[in-house]
This record gives structure tokens, C-alpha cells and sequence, in this order.
């Protein structure tokens, strides 16, 4: 079993070769391929967490497609002021497939 911890829009994600994750939007087009930094690396037993070993290991991705996330509603309301507010928000995200550790 061959698996990464990858950092990817400012979070860690456990990929495998064929995963497919969401990412917040990368500025690329789809069908490029990019690399994501391992944080940690496992294959079987063997766990690689030193950063000279993790630096040669590569985990490329494909752009899959863009995307947009689930409305978030932010409402706001203070009692006896008449101050009401309401606003949403849709994340911009990147669907991307991971084709290779290296």
C-alpha cells in the first residue's frame, strides 16, 4: 500500500495513485498536470518523514476540472436594533486526479 500526505491549498491530504480530491482553484487549465509537496510518504512499512528524502518524491496530478463549492449563507442579527445582514459565499475549487508518486 503506497500512499502520500500532500500539502494542497493550505491543508494535508492523504492521496493514493488514482484519487481523484478538491482543491481550492489552482490557476491552470485543465488537463495540465502539477506537482503537489509531500509531507509524508508511506510504501508497506517503510514510513519517510525527513525532508531531504521527501524532497526527491514527486506526486503529480492532473487538472480534472473547475469547480464551485456548496452555497455557504452567512447570516447576521442583533436583537432589538433592527440590524439584520445577510450575505453567501461559493468557494472556488479545482477537481484534481492524482496520477503518480514518485
Amino acid at each position: 500500500m503506497v500512499y502520500a500526505i500532500v500539502r494542497a491549498s493550505g491543508r494535508q491530504e492523504k492521496v493514493e495513485v488514482g484519487s481523484v480530491i478538491q482543491l481550492n482553484r489552482v490557476q491552470a487549465a485543465q488537463g495540465e498536470t502539477i506537482e503537489l509537496p509531500a509531507v509524508l510518504f508511506v510504501d508497506g512499512d517503510t514510513v519517510t518523514s525527513d525532508a531531504d528524502k521527501l524532497a526527491k518524491i514527486k506526486v503529480t496530478a492532473e487538472i480534472v476540472k473547475d469547480l464551485r463549492g456548496p452555497k455557504i449563507v452567512i447570516q447576521k442579527f442583533k436583537n432589538k436594533t433592527g440590524y439584520k445582514k445577510r450575505q453567501g459565499h461559493r468557494q472556488d475549487l479545482t477537481r484534481v486526479k492524482i496520477t503518480g508518486i514518485k
